[in-house]
């Protein structure tokens, strides 16, 4: 069954989600040659703590990190590092999630690190604009496979690929709640939505093939063909006027 949150749920997962951003927005300003992946988490943490709210991954199914931090071929679940130490032309996702009050936000966003090549910055844009593509199908009556082919179609029409391993989600008083939101699907298909669900979109797109592999850390996923890997995500609410993104502002 998928949960629909009441006016004050969504009020403390409106107040999660901001935190988010605010996270990503200062991760985003730091993000640069020479600085590791452990000193991305450390900063994070802080922001996090520091609003009131608690790291929603740390400790989840028993994942070591506050963030994922996950650098090229990476997709997804990279696990901070003082060994990673980022690298001009490199990209990095980050993905993370915040506690507040017992309800969850959660966003991921893909920066580069100093200069990137053109093919590289395509994949980012190409990427975050499937999100937006997504996000604008969660609307009431609408379903979770209208926001999978919306997805699909824009990536592949750009010639790149989605990831099928990982999907998008619900969230709210669980980080993974009901229902599961594929980025690869078709029209019409799939759980109805309705007003007062919040919905995980999140497309991660690979440069190449869409396989990946997991890493003998247990985390770790990254693309089968060493191809670079892209992500993004917000928090979206469904309402009678159309999504809301929570998670806005990074």
């Amino acid at each position: 069954m998928i949960p629909v949150k009441s006016r004050e749920e969504i009020k403390k997962i409106r107040r999660a989600s901001q935190i988010v951003a605010e996270a990503l927005s200062t991760l985003k300003q730091v993000i640069a040659p020479g600085i590791t992946t452990k000193e991305l988490e450390q900063i994070a943490e802080e922001v996090i703590r520091s609003r009131g709210g608690v790291p929603a991954f740390k400790g989840y199914r028993g994942y070591p990190a506050s963030i994922c931090a996950s650098v090229n071929d990476e997709v997804v679940h990279g696990i901070p590092s003082i060994d990673v130490i980022l690298r001009e032309g490199d990209i990095i996702s980050i993905d993370l999630g915040v506690i507040y009050e017992g309800l969850i936000g959660d966003a991921a966003m893909t920066v580069p690190v100093g200069r990137v090549d053109k093919e590289t910055e395509r994949l980012i844009r190409v990427t975050e604009e499937a999100l937006y593509k997504g996000i604008k199908e969660a609307r009431i009556s609408r379903r979770v496979g209208d926001i999978s082919h919306a997805i699909q179609r824009y990536v592949e029409s750009h010639g790149f690929s989605v990831v099928r391993a990982f999907v998008g989600h619900g969230v709210g008083r669980s980080l993974h709640e009901e229902p599961q939101i594929p980025n690869f699907g078709y029209p019409g298909k799939g759980p109805k939505l309705k007003e007062g669900m919040t919905l995980a979109i999140e497309p991660m797109v690979n440069a190449g093939t869409y396989e990946v592999v997991i890493m003998k850390d247990g985390w770790t996923a990254k693309t089968a063909d060493g191809s670079l890997s892209a992500h993004f995500e917000h928090t979206v609410l469904v309402t009678r006027n159309g999504p809301e993104i929570l998670t806005k502002g990074f």
